[in-house]
């Protein structure tokens, strides 16, 4: 059922979302062309908000802050899967994979390298300030719009 704690929670995690794949994009490799790399990380960011901080909302202030970070956290770990089952698609269809389990087993090192991207300290700082603005930004949605 749509709430406004879910609304709030996925407006919250598509900004967080955009901010932080553009700072990716910012200290990534120069010419790389990052296609959808944006605009699916806010969708995942739009699902992640709905399903797994919309539905956790007005059980209080510390259990808002640890709903903003549980879900930054799932939205890193999808979008990391995500784009690394991307990648993993788009060398197999260049035929770089010898068979079906190197292939499987390349989504997870190429997850590990765009995780590596990530160990920025203004990227982590932003994940921690989006994780608890998003967070009571939720609560507070929860508690005025029942």
């Amino acid at each position: 059922m749509p709430t406004a704690s879910r609304l709030v929670a996925a407006v919250c995690l598509i900004v967080l979302a955009f901010l932080v794949s553009s700072m990716v994009i910012e200290n990534g490799e120069e010419g790389k062309d990052y296609g959808y790399f944006t605009y699916v990380n806010m969708a995942l960011g739009a699902i992640c908000g709905w399903k797994i901080m919309g539905k956790r909302a007005g059980r209080g202030w510390t259990a808002g802050i640890n709903n903003g970070l549980t879900g930054v956290a799932s939205l890193v770990f999808w979008a990391l899967f995500v784009q690394g089952c991307y990648r993993m698609f788009d060398l197999a269809m260049r035929n770089r994979y010898g068979g079906p389990f190197e292939a499987v087993m390349a989504i997870f090192s190429i997850g590990i390298d765009y995780g590596k991207q990530l160990i920025y300290p203004e990227i982590l700082i932003t994940f921690v300030i989006g994780a608890v603005v998003a967070g009571l930004a939720t609560e507070q949605a929860s508690r005025k719009w029942r």
